[in-house]
């Protein structure tokens, strides 16, 4: 799960929580790609089999659900603040399409390459990067509703588009690519050495940028840190109450959950939520906790741990793409030196092995993302620079 912001840094210290949250949930992230590297002998299904996986793996994958709500939601947030510094919309819609368009095309270049080291490709998996472009896009074109109304279209995708879930189209329907880039994930035949996979359907993802960009005025220096951290406080609980809610009712959007003879068994079943696309309880979950964490980021000032994880969030595309690099070149070269030990896959024993990695890593990444992060911040006439 990658990073999202292409927008210029927030250089004001009272916004470093913002920077500190993307950072902290790309330290999550790479806890996940971790898992997707070198435990690829045990592979998650979405929702997770609660019979067959262990607790350990459950939390690990469960974990990684925040990455790309946050993700989503802080570049809404940030594509506001950039533009509140500008007075023509004209020229934050524009800024905010060829941001989106790059990622796009990035998505189906260096990213993909990272994961499949095919050249030419005969996968391209549209994942998270894509969402986030074509998200982007969709927000050039709803910042001119009136605030109210983009609060309504942000809230309805998210709300309603559960409703959808039963709507399918074959092959043969002229419905069926643009369906299934917004709703079905599944897989598109471009040739017949080429398919792509609708991995992160996007009709929700344009909700969460949405009510990102809503919430922008509550980090504008006129409201207070007591009335935004109240705000944040009353939002992030009001969504995780209504995370609690839904699953109760146990009706809409998403598996049910079911008691087992064993209290993990059941905790898991009652957590184990749809990501593909995002469920309503689903974004609930993730987004009222990415909320609370954004005020307890807020809160905490600003001790040398929260600009460590700042530096991570300063240069999110850098991080991504070099993670996946650096987990790439590390798996070839463990396959290369001890062979494949888990069947098909070179892989860890356990799942112990994916956390002490993905606590080791960061250390190694630590030094050229500050660099990366150092460079933006001083040469603002690079303008290059401002895509990574």
């Amino acid at each position: 799960m990658p990073p999202t912001s292409l927008l210029p840094p927030l250089s004001h210290q009272r916004l470093q929580s913002i920077d500190a949250l993307r950072g902290f949930v790309m330290l999550i992230m790479l806890l996940d790609h971790v898992r997707e590297t070198f435990f690829m002998q045990y592979q998650v299904s979405d929702p997770m089999a609660v019979e067959t996986t262990e607790p350990a793996l459950f939390v690990s994958r469960t974990l990684a659900h925040l990455c790309a709500p946050v993700f989503v939601l802080l570049t809404g947030l940030s594509a506001w603040l950039y533009g509140e510094k500008r007075q023509r919309r004209g020229e934050v819609s524009m800024f905010l399409f060829k941001r989106g368009l790059f990622l796009v095309v990035l998505e189906f270049t260096l990213v993909n390459f990272a994961w499949t080291f095919q050249v030419p490709p005969t996968v391209i998996y549209l994942q998270v990067i894509w969402a986030i472009g074509i998200s982007m896009m969709a927000l050039s074109a709803l910042i001119w509703l009136p605030r109210a109304g983009l609060l309504a279209v942000g809230l309805t995708l998210i709300a309603g588009h559960n409703l959808l879930d039963g709507v399918h189209f074959d092959a043969a329907s002229p419905w069926h690519v643009p369906w299934a880039i917004a709703h079905d994930r599944t897989w598109l035949d471009v040739s017949s050495t080429l398919r792509l996979r609708t991995s992160y359907p996007v009709l929700p993802w344009v909700g969460v940028i949405a009510v990102g960009y809503w919430l922008g005025p509550w980090l504008h220096s006129a409201c207070t840190p007591a009335l935004r951290q109240r705000r944040l406080l009353h939002a992030g609980c009001g969504a995780l109450l209504g995370f609690v809610a839904l699953r109760a009712i146990n009706a809409y959007g998403e598996a049910h959950w079911s008691v087992h003879p064993a209290l993990a068994q059941t905790l898991m079943s009652f957590f184990n939520i749809t990501k593909y696309p995002p469920s309503l309880v689903f974004l609930t979950l993730t987004l009222g906790v990415g909320l609370l964490l954004l005020r307890a980021f807020e809160r905490a000032g600003h001790p040398r741990w929260i600009g460590v994880l700042a530096m991570f969030g300063a240069a999110p595309m850098f991080f991504y793409l070099l993670h996946l690099y650096v987990l790439k070149l590390l798996y070839l070269s463990a396959l290369g030196v001890w062979g494949a030990n888990q069947g098909a896959y070179f892989g860890f024993q356990t799942i112990a092995a994916v956390w002490l990695t993905s606590a080791l890593l960061p250390l190694m990444l630590y030094p050229p993302v500050r660099w990366f992060a150092r460079l933006k911040a001083r040469r603002r006439d690079l303008a290059w620079l401002k895509y990574f």
